[in-house]
């Protein structure tokens, strides 16, 4: 069987005819975070979603994650718009990073544009131009006819994309589950999206993170009665993590600070922004009260309620550092409590099981969603998936926003639902909607980027590399002076970041100055005056050394000084 063709070896690109309708995600597929979707039609291109993922123990150093758009940077001028489905960080977090590269208009509800210009005023971006799209919008994009459909999710305004073309008509989901009660915000519009399922789909481009999870994702307003009773009984200082966009989360923690003769204390920069922001747009009640950590430190602890940041442990974030001893106001000790509203995110375990031990070891009781209902989901269960694909009844199924089990869950789902096609990709398969049957055409560059101060360095790239293995099996730094005549001029200097303490392991790593001056030694006459060919020689030499005796494979530097 043929591969399908890459982007450079096309003559023409998309393959095929101009009106020929297009999918290709650059993110999102295949891994939950940093979404990235693009659809192309008559020549142009339209992008839903430009988001984040975070580092982990595999990338040393790095926090931020970005998928990598040299591709549809490349043809920038046929790219007629960026559509934001909601405003979390996985959906919006690398446009104020990435957008300088493409310059192309931005489209979003009002609280994603609210949200997404604090961001932008932090990287001085504040005068990038946004087109707010009011909630149930119709408005066009180049050769795309767009409407926008209300869904429930973690966040508000979260909105599936209808995608009408001349080939079929698209529902890209974004982010979704049905609430009957999401406390902030409409229910999700069950009427257009049965009205959109009688007018006829092409495909259902969706959200597959919980399509292993049975049942239904469960409600807001059932978590709101389980953290009422749950603080209710708490005696002292009373810390809630929660992520910072679930407004809805918010909303309960001031009915449960106000119920509880509480007051309410946001502690982390991120709830402060998005408390800005949903006051802005109405979400929350403009005189809603809320305490600094500053003012909540002089409380009695049975009067305060903390809603903090660092839910998934992030080191930097509010309740590691509290937990840690590190936070300028506020600390928590024996007889307080921490409730965790909030669910693992895959790849997170270890750090949130950390920052869980920290705490036990202040004596703070620790409450999760193992033992009490504190947390509801926000992505769909098979139930919930169920009754989306009986209201749209689509002609094709793509799975996005999952891991590979869970898109192939997904997709065996939908068919399962008579969905008559159901296509598993991954990020860089372009794939061929219309016309003809559904399938991948093409295979375009696809990768991850990290931010690194102001500079965007490829996931992997050499220097990522090298720090990763320099994490793993530490480094050698030699030093040699020569003369002249290529002989050592003073004694080797060796140091072994990672591998051996200067004190410690002083044997080791006189040893190693020995190994060094050695392999100079054996070298001949004209061999010494080429520098390539000593830091060759001694590196070997002291490769072999540390491998023998503590089995790594260091990152080995060579430094010469000729005098």
């Amino acid at each position: 069987m043929n591969a399908p063709p890459s982007a450079k070896a096309s003559a023409t690109f998309p393959p095929g005819a101009p009106q020929d309708l297009h999918f290709l995600a650059l993110g999102g597929s295949g891994e939950i975070g940093m979404n990235l979707n693009l659809y192309a039609y008559r020549g142009k291109w339209l992008m839903v979603d430009l988001g984040v993922t975070f580092g982990d123990d595999s990338t040393p150093g790095v926090d931020v994650i970005m998928p990598d758009i040299a591709f549809i940077a490349e043809r920038r001028d046929a790219l007629c718009g960026l559509v934001l489905t909601h405003a979390h960080e996985d959906h919006i977090g690398a446009v104020q990073y990435l957008w300088p590269r493409l310059q192309c208009p931005v489209y979003a509800t009002p609280f994603t544009a609210a949200l997404l210009r604090r961001k932008l005023a932090e990287t001085g971006l504040s005068d990038m131009p946004i087109t707010v799209i009011p909630m149930q919008g119709h408005f066009k994009v180049g050769p795309f006819d767009l409407e926008l459909i209300t869904l429930t999710h973690s966040i508000p305004e979260p909105n599936a994309v209808v995608i009408r073309t001349g080939q079929g008509t698209i529902l890209h989901t974004g982010d979704w589950k049905l609430d009957p009660d999401p406390l902030v915000g409409p229910v999700s519009d069950e009427a257009a999206l049965r009205a959109l399922g009688d007018e006829g789909v092409l495909a259902m481009i969706g959200d597959s993170t919980n399509a292993l999870r049975d049942g239904e994702s469960g409600s807001e307003g059932e978590v709101r009665s389980a953290l009422m009773s749950l603080v209710a009984r708490c005696k002292n200082r009373v810390a809630v993590a929660c992520f910072a966009s679930n407004v809805a989360r918010l909303q309960t923690m001031i009915d449960v600070a106000r119920a509880t003769d509480r007051q309410i204390a946001l502690v982390g920069r991120s709830l402060w922004r998005i408390v800005s922001a949903a006051k802005e747009t109405g979400y929350l009640d403009r005189d809603t009260p809320f305490l600094d950590d500053r003012e909540a430190a002089w409380l009695p602890r049975e009067r305060v309620l903390l809603v903090c940041t660092g839910s998934q442990g992030e080191p930097r974030a509010a309740l590691p550092r509290i937990a840690r001893g590190g936070h300028p106001q506020i600390t928590l000790e024996a007889g307080d409590a921490c409730i965790f509203s909030s669910r693992i995110i895959p790849g997170n375990e270890k750090s949130i099981g950390r920052l869980q031990d920290d705490l036990i070891r202040l004596g703070v009781e620790v409450l999760t969603e193992r033992d009490h209902f504190v947390h509801v989901s926000g992505h769909p269960c098979r139930d919930e998936l169920v009754r989306m694909y009986q209201w749209v009844r689509p002609e094709l199924a793509i799975p996005v926003h999952g891991e590979h089990r869970h898109m192939a869950a997904h997709a065996e789902l939908a068919l399962a639902c008579q969905v008559p096609q159901a296509l598993v990709t991954a990020n860089g398969s372009l794939i061929r909607l219309a016309p003809g049957k559904p399938a991948i055409v093409a295979q375009v560059p696809s990768g991850r980027v990290a931010l690194e101060g102001d500079a965007l360095l490829p996931i992997d790239g050499p220097s990522l590399k090298a720090r990763t293995r320099i994490a793993s099996h530490g480094a050698v730094v030699a030093t040699l002076v020569l003369n002249g005549e290529g002989k050592v001029a003073a004694p080797a200097r060796v140091t072994a970041p990672g591998l051996f303490d200067d004190e410690a392991d002083a044997a080791e790593l006189s040893a190693l100055g020995r190994l060094a001056t050695g392999a100079l030694d054996r070298l001949s006459r004209s061999d010494r005056r080429d520098d390539a060919t000593v830091e060759a020689a001694v590196a070997s030499a002291m490769r072999r050394y540390v491998r023998e005796g503590r089995g790594k494979r260091p990152t080995m530097s060579v430094h010469l000084i000729r005098v």
